[in-house]
């Protein structure tokens, strides 16, 4: 019982994650330099940052 309990708890978590993860736009689409240009400039990774420069700047 304890171990189907833990097996439907990794697999909601599994599916949860699929579904926050279906919602991101994709990498340089316009929907996603918006979002980008919205969120504040502290909050960016380098990788966000990189891909914002080739893919809304410097296109």
């Amino acid at each position: 019982m304890l171990v189907n309990l833990r097996i439907l708890t990794s697999l909601l978590a599994v599916a949860g994650a699929l579904m926050l993860g279906a919602c991101a736009p994709k990498v340089g689409s316009p929907e996603w330099c918006k979002s980008i240009e919205t969120k504040p400039k502290g909050d960016l990774t380098l990788n966000e940052a990189k891909d914002y420069a080739k893919h809304c700047v410097f296109k």
